[in-house]
């Protein structure tokens, strides 16, 4: 039987005096509620009500406060009868009058952290992941850095259907079901991909919350859950036609997108690098723009796996880095138009699909404009990377450029060694063997003449 607590004193109405407590008298039919109290077990005492329900109390005084306190034993039936509560009180009374008090004092925390609801914990474990710690390069950030997805995920898809229960009364059904309504459009577009993010956001928020300490549940309802249809990837490539008419209509002056993000998604092409690593391009990040070994290094906190990439930069990226850096006081490469910062992640993919203000166009995407199938500023790395293949370099020399390439060695660890080491190390020659083979290529599609030297080098090391 489990034993609460209730810090309000014992009901007055038929109250009766000290007897030594029987079975029988447990069992005993009563007009209004009484208490009887056992003369043999000092403080136990049990309550009927007028349904018949007795249940076994204990009164101690608590040495730290001085105060009477009532624990709560449990239920009078044929497996826990009087014996049964005289023997618990006893257990607990060896235990010393301070552990005893301390024992009722957590176990009534533990009530009150089992009537905790989804929202509650939701609000508290969104707290926890956006608090500042010191991370592997010495800055303080989030403890999780995306933390706003999982946060919005917590909100959008968990708190309107489950916010209002009790965490600990959630179970795998409710998740199942939830999953299911996602995934059948019952709360909007049907989406099997908004079912996984649920699926994911609500596993880290019941293992979170049933981590010792907290223990608002005693274990995660995310168990045992359907199978979700497999999500098809995406193979979106732009063929040489979409990318000549891309390349060129990006220097259109009637286009109503920022210079800087259409020099931007000039560069992802380019380069390989995620939107999210290069659009905050720095000063301090570019190296050797005037010399042989040009190269730009992506600290870790913008990196997807939390490791340094040192991306080798094609004489068409240096280009695109010159025309965007305007003066020299300028420090960020591709620089908002609301001053010198950089520009909002978002912007790409904003400025390829265009915005919409309740359900019109307000702004025309630069797919549109162009006449183009729709893409992300992900399908262009994925285009240079086909692009490269088809050019025959090796599929481990592409996967490092795209930084899929995997390490043995901790990924969240700044690089002793940022200069000469790497410049000169097979892998950057590698890297930079691919991102000047598709540099060329995409010289020869938009019809612009290619560098000789790197043409050349570029072709035999894919030989």
């Amino acid at each position: 039987m489990t034993e609460t607590i209730t810090s309000e004193p014992a009901g007055k109405r038929g109250r009766s005096g000290s007897v030594i407590l029987t079975d029988r008298m447990c069992e005993k039919r009563v007009t209004e509620r009484v208490k009887i109290y056992d003369r043999k077990c000092p403080g136990l005492y049990v309550s009927i009500t007028t349904a018949g329900a007795a249940t076994f109390s204990f009164k101690f005084t608590d040495p730290e406060t001085g105060k009477q306190r009532t624990g709560w034993l449990g239920v009078y039936s044929p497996t826990f009868a009087v014996e049964d509560a005289r023997s618990r009180v006893y257990g607990l009374r060896g235990t010393g009058a301070a552990a005893l008090a301390e024992t009722f004092r957590d176990r009534k925390v533990r009530q009150a952290k089992r009537g905790t609801t989804v929202d509650e914990i939701i609000e508290e474990r969104i707290e926890w992941m956006k608090t500042p710690v010191r991370k592997p390069d010495g800055e303080m950030r989030p403890r999780i850095e995306t933390w706003g997805n999982v946060a919005s995920h917590l909100r959008r898809f968990i708190s309107p259907r489950l916010g209002k229960k009790i965490a600990s009364e959630v179970t795998k059904h409710d998740i199942a079901t939830l999953s299911n309504d996602l995934v059948a459009g019952k709360l909007g577009v049907p989406s099997v991909a908004n079912a996984r993010h649920m699926r994911r956001a609500a596993s880290g928020l019941f293992n979170w919350a049933a981590e010792a300490g907290r223990d608002y549940v005693t274990a995660s309802p995310c168990v045992n859950l359907p199978k979700l249809d497999p999500e098809h990837p995406r193979t979106r490539v732009l063929s040489e036609d979409e990318i000549r008419i891309f390349w060129h209509g990006l220097d259109r002056d009637d286009l109503p997108w920022d210079r800087k993000t259409r020099l931007a998604l000039k560069f992802e092409l380019v380069t390989m690098l995620r939107s999210g690593e290069l659009l905050a391009a720095h000063r301090d990040e570019l190296f050797d723009l005037d010399g042989e070994n040009p190269r730009f290094d992506v600290p870790l906190k913008r990196v997807k796996k939390r490791r340094v990439i040192q991306q080798p930069l094609s004489e068409l990226a240096v280009e695109i880095i010159r025309e965007a850096l305007i003066s020299d006081e300028q420090q960020y490469v591709f620089a908002s138009p609301l001053g010198d910062q950089p520009m909002n992640r978002k912007v790409m993919a904003t400025a390829l699909r265009g915005t919409k203000v309740k359900g019109k166009v307000k702004t025309p995407g630069i797919c549109a404009l162009l006449g183009l199938r729709p893409f992300t500023p992900h399908d262009l790395r994925r285009s240079a990377a086909t692009l490269a293949g088809d050019l025959g370099f090796d599929d481990a020399w592409i996967a490092k450029c795209l930084d899929h390439a995997a390490s043995r060695k901790q990924e969240q660890i700044v690089p002793s060694v940022t200069g000469k080491v790497y410049n000169h190390s097979k892998r950057m020659k590698e890297k930079r063997a691919v991102l000047d083979g598709v540099a060329a290529e995409l010289r020869r599609i938009i019809g612009e003449p290619t560098p000789a030297a790197h043409a050349e080098t570029a072709l035999r090391l894919v030989a």
